[in-house]
C-alpha cells in the first residue's frame, strides 16, 4: 500500500472533536479556526525575520550530552526538535504523516520501503542519502537507547538504492510508523559520525529548520536559521532564543515585560495571574503525557511487594480530584493507554476504579499494613508538588500517611533513577510519561526486562508483558480494541506503576510579539515542532 499523505481518520476526528482536519485550509490568516485542529495559526502575511524567545522550566539530561539518539525524555525532544528531523511526523489529529520520507509502501503487515525526498541536506551541506537513514536506525538499533524498544521487532534495514530503504519486522507492530516521528529515530550525519569529524554527543548536526549558535547547560540556547533547509521559506524567523528558567514566576513575568514572547507554565495559578495581562494568550494544548504513581516492590522490605497493599494505593486514587485540583480541570483520568488516543481505555471501566474505599481498607488489612506511612519523591516543578498533595489526600482516606519528599529534577531522577539496575532506595515516587500518538506505545514501559529505566524498583510480570506484546501485534479493529482491554486491566492489577492523569501543556505567548502556530493536541509533548512557522511582529 503505498502512503504519500494519510487519510482522515473517522475514529480520530470524533475523538478529538475535529470534523474537518484534511479540508483545505486558510494559512494566511492567523485564525486557528480557519484550520481545525490548531490552537493557533502563523500569520503568514506578516513579513519574515526577527527572534521566537520562549522560556521554559528545565534543560536537556546533562550526562547524555547532545546525542538525540540517548535523549530520553520530552523536554530534551522538544530543545533537540529545532535541529533533527525524521522519516515520519504526527500531525494534528495523531495521524503519521511524511517528513524526510515523502512516502511509503507497505507490501505486507511486516514490510515498510521508504522513499526519502529529494533535495534534503545536513546544514552542512552535504546531501542526506539511504546510507544517513540505514546507518542512524542501526546505530539506534544497537545502542542503549530507550527509545530502540519503541521500534518493536526490527528485523533488518537495508539501502535499495540512493533514495529507498527497506525495513523488515520480525513480527506485525502497529505502532511501528509512529515510533519513528520521535527525536530519538532522526536522521543522523552518518558520514560526518563514521569518519570520525562529528562527535554527536559534543555537536548538533542535522536536516532541521535551524542550527545551534551556542549552548549553556541550564542556562540558555541560541539557535539561528538553517538557510539551507529543504522546506523553501522556512524557517520564517531568523533565530530561536531558549532560556531555562526554573522559576516559574520569573518565566511569568518575563511574559509579563515582553523579554521573553512565549513560555511554557506548570501551576494552574500563573493562568489566573495571567489573566489580565495585556496582550498575553494563555493556550492549553492537549496531550497524551500522563503523570503516573510509582510504587518501589524491589526495595528491601518493601510494603508494596505484597500487590493487595498496590490494590489498596490504587483503588483509593481519586483522578478526577487530581485532575481539577493539579490541572486546573484541563488533565483528565487515564489508563495506561493516554485518555483521548484512539483505541484507549476507560478508567472509570477498570476494577480499581469501581472497587471502593472499604475494600482498599480491607486489602490493607489483610496484608498486616495497619497504619502504613511511606515517604513519596518528587520533582518541584509545578504542577508536581500539587498532585503530590492530592495524592497525600487520597490517601488519608484509608489510613495511610504520605510524607512528601521534594527536590530539584536533577536530584530527584538520581534518586528514583540512578541506581539501575540495582534496587531503588525510594519508597514510591511520582512521575509522568510522555504518552506518544499510538497506544500501544506507552504501555511498553510496563515491561521493565525492555524499559530499562524503571529495572530498579519494578519487578517484571510475564503475563503483563505477553499482553503488552499482542496489543502491539494487533492491526487496528475489534481484535486491537481488545488486546488494549487486556492490558489496560492487567497494568491495574499489578499496580507498581499506576497511571493518574493526563499532562496538559500550558502555553502562554505575546500576541504583539508573536503570532506562532500551534497544534491543539500534541502526540509528543513538543510545542516547538511549528516553530519553523512562527511570525515575529515585532522585531
Amino acid at each position: 500500500m503505498r502512503h504519500t499523505r494519510p487519510a482522515c481518520s473517522a475514529a480520530i476526528a470524533a475523538a478529538l472533536l475535529i470534523t474537518s482536519a484534511c479540508s483545505s485550509v486558510d494559512t494566511k490568516s492567523g485564525d486557528p479556526s480557519a484550520r481545525p485542529g490548531y490552537l493557533g495559526v502563523a500569520d503568514a502575511s506578516l513579513p519574515a525575520g526577527g527572534t521566537l524567545k520562549l522560556g521554559t522550566h528545565v534543560d536537556i539530561g546533562g550526562p547524555t550530552g547532545l546525542d538525540p539518539q540517548m535523549a530520553d525524555v520530552a523536554s530534551t525532544w522538544t530543545l533537540m526538535s529545532p535541529v533533527y528531523e525524521t522519516l515520519t511526523t504526527i500531525g494534528p489529529d495523531y495521524s503519521v504523516q511524511p517528513l524526510l520520507a515523502e512516502s511509503w509502501d507497505t507490501p505486507s503487515d511486516t514490510t515498510y520501503v521508504f522513499h526519502l525526498r529529494e533535495g534534503v541536506t545536513f546544514s552542512n551541506g552535504r546531501t542526506m542519502t539511504a546510507d544517513d537513514v540505514v546507518g542512524s536506525l542501526k546505530r539506534l538499533l544497537g545502542s542503549e537507547s530507550v527509545w530502540r524498544g519503541q521500534l518493536g521487532p526490527v528485523e533488518s534495514v537495508a539501502k535499495q538504492d540512493a533514495r529507498t530503504v527497506k525495513i523488515t519486522l520480525s513480527a506485525p507492530y502497529s505502532p511501528f510508523l509512529a515510533a519513528l516521528a520521535n527525536i530519538p529515530a532522526a536522521v543522523l550525519p552518518m558520514k560526518e559520525i563514521k569518519d570520525g569529524s562529528l562527535d554527536p554527543v559534543k555537536t548538533m548536526l542535522g536536516t532541521g529548520p535551524f542550527t545551534v549558535v551556542n549552548h549553556r547547560q541550564d542556562v540558555s540556547w541560541t539557535f539561528r536559521r538553517n538557510d539551507r533547509y529543504w522546506q523553501k521559506g522556512k524557517p520564517a524567523v531568523d533565530g530561536l532564543e531558549v532560556a531555562i528558567v526554573p522559576e516559574e514566576a520569573a518565566r511569568v513575568a518575563a511574559l509579563q515585560n515582553g523579554s521573553e514572547s512565549m513560555a511554557i507554565l506548570g501551576n494552574v495559578d500563573s493562568r489566573t495571574t495571567l489573566a489580565g495581562a495585556s496582550n498575553v494568550n494563555v493556550a492549553t494544548q492537549a496531550t497524551t503525557d500522563f503523570y503516573y504513581l510509582m510504587l518501589n516492590t524491589r526495595k528491601a522490605a518493601s510494603p508494596f511487594a505484597d500487590p493487595r497493599v498496590r490494590t489498596a494505593i490504587n483503588i483509593a486514587m481519586d483522578r478526577g480530584k487530581i485532575a481539577n485540583a493539579a490541572m486546573g480541570g484541563q488533565g483528565k483520568p487515564t489508563a495506561v493507554t493516554p485518555a483521548g488516543l484512539p483505541g484507549a481505555c476507560d478508567p472509570a471501566s477498570l476494577p480499581s476504579a469501581k472497587a471502593g474505599l472499604d475494600k482498599a481498607k480491607s486489602l490493607l488489612a489483610e496484608a498486616g499494613a495497619r497504619n502504613l506511612s511511606f515517604t513519596l519523591s518528587i520533582y518541584s516543578t509545578q504542577p508536581a508538588p500539587v498532585v503530590a498533595q492530592v495524592i497525600q489526600q487520597n490517601l488519608q482516606r484509608i489510613g495511610v500517611e504520605v510524607n512528601i519528599e521534594q527536590m530539584d529534577e536533577a536530584s530527584w531522577s538520581g534518586k528514583v533513577y540512578g541506581e539501575a539496575p540495582k534496587p531503588a532506595k525510594f519508597d514510591a515516587a511520582l512521575s509522568w510519561f510522555a504518552g506518544y500518538a499510538d497506544p500501544a506505545m506507552v504501555m511498553r514501559w510496563w515491561n521493565p526486562e525492555q524499559a530499562g529505566f524503571n529495572v530498579g524498583f519494578m519487578k517484571p510480570d510475564p503475563a503483563l508483558n505477553k499482553v503488552i506484546r499482542a496489543a502491539g501485534e494487533a492491526p487496528a479493529g475489534s481484535e486491537r480494541k481488545t488486546a488494549m482491554s487486556g492490558v489496560c486491566a492487567k497494568v491495574d492489577q499489578d499496580a507498581q506503576m499506576i497511571p493518574l492523569v493526563t499532562r496538559p501543556a500550558t502555553v502562554a505567548y505575546r500576541t504583539d510579539l508573536l503570532s506562532p502556530s500551534l497544534y491543539a493536541s500534541e502526540g509528543y509533548g513538543n510545542v516547538l515542532r511549528l516553530a519553523a512557522d512562527a511570525r515575529v511582529k515585532s522585531k
